[in-house]
């Protein structure tokens, strides 16, 4: 399962990367406006086209349209490494467990996060009959209800950003998500805890505890933007709080 939206880019090597290991491919698009459609009718999937509502909500969307209950969900930048093959082989084979969780490798501006973005676990393998799509938008998680998952050591490959303004413009766009997402829950925002320690400590946890600055000069960056996007996050969700009262 892939949601899409404008993912000329990527889409065929992401479709690509998993044929040999899945029986069924389902695309669901938000009506992009370039040719990943024409890309995916000409590989062969199952493509369908679905007004946008969330992260969360469209990858459950998605995943009801499967054929199969056992699940493989990736996002159209991400890859299935040859090791990550080998590992969902030998899963269908032996299905053991509700889910199986990755490490994911990300490329940032051409260049291996090892540190400071890693190993960045996810789930993507799982019986849709025992979990599903949850969390808070845009930071989607796979929720499996009875908690019987087992982490792989193989790694899906995600090529996230070509450039720093591709994650510059992401990060104020997932802000401004992420805090709409919180308010509607009722979450507050406190300025001094989280405006302004929150995104100090992110910085701190991932250049200097999770030795982001063996990543160098990219390793400095992504801690940078990631900390800017907490700051921004948690001062929209705190204006929305005062604008309430």
């Amino acid at each position: 399962m892939i949601i899409t939206y404008n993912e000329e880019r990527n889409i065929r090597d992401c479709i690509q990367s998993m044929e040999e290991v899945v029986d069924e491919v389902v695309v669901v698009d938000s009506f992009s406006t370039d040719t990943t459609p024409d890309i995916c009718k000409q590989l062969g999937v199952k493509f369908l086209q679905h007004p946008f509502e969330g992260h969360i909500e469209q990858k459950n969307y998605a995943m009801r349209q499967a054929r199969y209950d056992v699940v493989l969900s990736l996002d159209a930048d991400e890859r299935v490494s040859e090791g990550m093959k080998l590992s969902i082989l030998q899963a269908k084979q032996d299905w053991q467990y509700d889910g199986y969780m990755f490490n994911r490798l990300n490329n940032y501006c051409g260049h291996w996060l090892r540190y400071s973005w890693y190993p960045d676990r996810k789930l993507r393998l799982w019986n849709r009959t025992r979990g599903e799509w949850g969390g808070t938008n845009p930071h989607d998680r796979v929720i499996v209800r009875s908690g019987h998952v087992k982490r792989l050591k193989s790694r899906i490959l995600h090529y996230a950003y070509q450039n720093l303004e591709e994650h510059y413009e992401q990060v104020r766009k997932f802000a401004v998500i992420a805090a709409h997402a919180k308010h509607k829950k009722g979450k507050k925002a406190y300025f001094v805890i989280h405006v302004m320690i929150s995104p100090l400590y992110k910085f701190f946890r991932k250049y200097f505890l999770r030795l982001g600055f063996l990543d160098g000069y990219y390793g400095f960056i992504f801690s940078g933007l990631t900390s800017y996007l907490n700051f921004m996050k948690y001062l929209r969700l705190w204006e929305l709080n005062r604008a309430k009262k």
